[in-house]
């Protein structure tokens, strides 16, 4: 383990705090006009997505968490999770659902994905940024109905629903911003 300073935290940086995974995902440096400042965190659980509000001394070391990410093929759902493939060693995993998250909404088989591990243990998956999936079920656009900006709900092949511009029809592939959940353009 490596131990750093609590002024060195930034958003998604990994620590192991109170016997668990977590990481950062807001933090904020408070100084003080006497004595010493303070690192003001908030931490999410990476195993159980709790959030845990947490003060740390300007002067306290906190240790980084020894976090390996692989990048590997997600290959098909089953019961007990997600199943993943090592390309280069064909080693499979099961990732968890609750450790997966939405990743399932983005995710058709042979996608390739990173895999974050913590003590040899799959916890996390991070899909790409932008995904590319096809439209199943789109209501048709009103002709006429050109107010700028107006969209509609389209049902994409993973089953995730997205709002798209009346234009979109069945059969469209689509660019999905998985971070925002939303359309980016018709490919």
């Amino acid at each position: 383990m490596v131990a750093i300073s609590a002024t060195d935290l930034r958003n998604n940086t990994k620590i192991e705090h109170e016997g668990g995974l977590w990481v950062v995902i807001d933090y904020t440096f408070n100084a003080q006009s006497r004595g010493r400042g303070f690192v003001r965190c908030r931490l999410k659980n990476m195993l159980d997505g709790r959030v845990l509000d947490v003060n740390f001394r300007s002067t306290e070391k906190v240790e980084r968490a020894d976090v390996l990410m692989r990048q590997m093929e997600y290959l098909y759902e089953e019961p007990a999770g997600l199943v993943c493939m090592d390309p280069e060693t064909y080693e499979q995993v099961i990732i968890s659902h609750e450790a997966a998250g939405d990743a399932l909404k983005y995710l058709l088989p042979n996608t390739m994905v990173d895999v974050m591990f913590h003590n040899g243990k799959p916890v996390s998956i991070e899909t790409p940024i932008f995904v590319e999936l096809k439209v199943t079920r789109a209501e048709p656009g009103l002709r006429g109905d050109t107010v700028s900006g107006a969209t509609k709900p389209a049902t994409l092949e993973t089953g995730l629903v997205v709002q798209v511009p009346l234009f979109i029809e069945e059969g469209d592939v689509l660019r999905v911003d998985t971070r925002t959940n939303s359309y980016v353009t018709r490919v």
